[in-house]
Formats: structure tokens, sequence, C-alpha cells
């Protein structure tokens, strides 16, 4: 990523660029600098994109051999073609594309061992596009709503990020919905998150198991139909449900022998969300956990048998473990 950056600032530029991994915001940002950059604004004499696994190769041969018209260089955007996968013809005509050509994949996955990988790597620049850790989407947040002259408390940014799917693209989605409703005020509020965001199946998910650590039931089953009223599936909660326990009993297991990083691999979710979920396993005991883990289990056994709706299953399993 620092070798990207230097790039855009110092105006030198890679044959070939190389932008995967899960985090979809920062690709498309990466790679609309990357254009911004090697062409400027409006230039679109000069830009070629292809899209998909059938990308007809002489085509993107020819635009490649072009030569720029009024500029230094050409650029050519890539994505979702699948070639860092599978052989292409591309890994052996890349040494002999032209030196005004600037190439640049965008790709979900990619197989580190495929030919054109190896030769990307070399020659050119490969950059992973991970998830942030917590820190730095805290950072980002803040720098965002101060581009709008909006503020925000850390611990209110931390609850935002607990209510809203980890994707950067949602979260700036939700942040452009907090500064259009904070008009004339500075400062941006739990309220505010509460009043305009599209609170996620995920957050509510810990907020009642947050109500059944307490022992309110009555608010675990005001969560659970307010999910229902947003047209939530009751065996998709239910799932999400099994999910988390699986995820609490992993975090409690692995507490204090890896580290955060690790234990995000281990448990396969964000590593900002470990803290989270090591808050939460610290209000249920190992057992309790598996408990209710298997409640789940055999709760979706029952459905599928046909010996209990699916709604009201959920419900009396939610009503059940208050008595764990």
């Amino acid at each position: 990523m620092k070798q990207l950056k230097e790039d855009l600032n110092n105006q030198t530029f890679h044959p070939v660029y190389l932008l995967y991994g899960e985090e979809d915001y920062l690709k498309r940002m990466y790679r609309d600098r990357l254009k911004k950059a090697v062409l400027g604004d409006g230039d679109e004499m000069n830009y070629s994109y292809f899209e998909g696994k059938d990308i007809d190769f002489p085509t993107l041969r020819e635009a490649a051999n072009t030569l720029p018209f009024f500029s230094d260089h050409r650029i050519i955007i890539i994505e979702n073609s699948r070639w860092f996968k599978n052989a292409s013809e591309l890994a052996d005509y890349l040494p002999a594309m032209p030196d005004t050509t600037v190439m640049v994949f965008v790709e979900k996955e990619i197989d580190k061992r495929n030919k054109l990988y190896k030769y990307v790597n070399k020659n050119g620049l490969a950059v992973e596009m991970t998830t942030m850790t917590e820190r730095e989407l805290k950072a980002w947040v803040a720098l965002l709503l101060k581009q709008s002259g909006r503020k925000i408390q850390e611990s209110t940014a931390s609850y935002l990020l607990e209510q809203v799917d980890n994707s950067m693209t949602n979260i700036k989605n939700e942040l452009d919905k907090l500064i259009a409703y904070t008009e004339g005020r500075e400062i941006i509020t739990k309220e505010d998150i509460d009043a305009v965001c599209s609170i996620q199946v995920t957050g509510r998910i810990f907020q009642m198991m947050d109500a059944v650590a307490s022992g309110n039931q009555g608010e675990t089953l005001r969560l659970y139909h307010d999910l229902l009223t947003l047209r939530e599936n009751p065996m998709s909660i239910l799932y999400l449900l099994t999910r988390h326990f699986n995820v609490l009993l992993q975090v409690k297991g692995m507490t204090g022998k890896y580290d955060r990083a690790e234990m995000a691999k281990k448990a396969g979710i964000p590593p900002f969300a470990v803290g989270k979920y090591q808050s939460q396993c610290r209000r249920f005991s190992g057992s309790k956990i598996k408990t209710m883990l298997d409640s789940c289990i055999e709760t979706e056994y029952q459905f599928k048998r046909g010996n209990i709706g699916d709604q009201l299953g959920v419900e009396l399993l939610l009503i059940s473990f208050a008595e764990i």
C-alpha cells in the first residue's frame, strides 16, 4: 500500500497493478485514483475498460498496443477477469506491452502460484485490500466526517461500527445519511445513529445477547420482533444466532492464547470485531454458551422435522435462554 501511495503522489507508475482482496471500497477508490493520476480529469480517449471472464484477448492487446493521444500514458482497467486463478495469454504478452500503457487489474480472488500473478508481483505492483482494523476504521470515519464539517466522539464511532456491517461501502453510505441528517450541527450523536442508520442484523444479535446476559427477556423479544418487522426470516435469525454462539465459544477459548489477528482469522471475523465478542463472552460462562448453541441446533432440528413453526420456534428459543 505504501508503494501505491508513493506512485500516486509522485506520478510515477508501474506498468501493471493488481488490486485484490475482500475490501471492495478500497479497490474502487484506488482504481479511480490511479485512473485520475494517469489521465487527469476528463480524458476518456486514452482509457479502456474490460470486465468479466469472457474478455476478448486480441481486443485487449490491440487497446494496450495503442499509443496515447496527446498524453504520456493510456490506462486500461480490467475487473473480475479471473485470469489470476486461471491460465491466460496475458502473462506472455505483458513483457512486450508499450511502456506508455498502464494496466490495472481489480480482482476478488487470486492464486499466488498463478503465472500472471508472479509476473505482476515481480514487475508491477500487487496490493491486497484487506479489512481495516477498528482503529483504522475510526480514523477513516473521523476523516470523512471532518471533510463535511462534522465531529464524532470515539465512543460514538465505536457504536456506529457495532450497528452496521463492517463493509466500508456500507459504513460510507451510513455516514452520508448522518451528514445529511445533521445539517446545521457539528457533533454526531448516538441518537442520530439510532434515528437514521440501517441497523444490521448482526448488530441486533449483539443487542439481543446483551439483553439475555442482563436477564431482560422483554428486551430480547422486542429486538426479535423488530427484526421480524424488518422482514428478516426467522430461520436466518436462527442461523445468525447459531453462528454468534459458535464465534463466542471460539473467542472465549482462544482469549489469552492468541493475538487478535490470529483469533479473527481462526473465528472468521474482522479483527476489529474480536473486542466486541470478547466483551460479550465475558458475560457468559463457557458452559452457558455451549448450551445456548446446542439449543439453536435443536431448534433447527425440530423445525426441519415439522414439529414447530419457524417464528414461534425462535421465540421459544429466546425465552429458554433465560432459564439456562
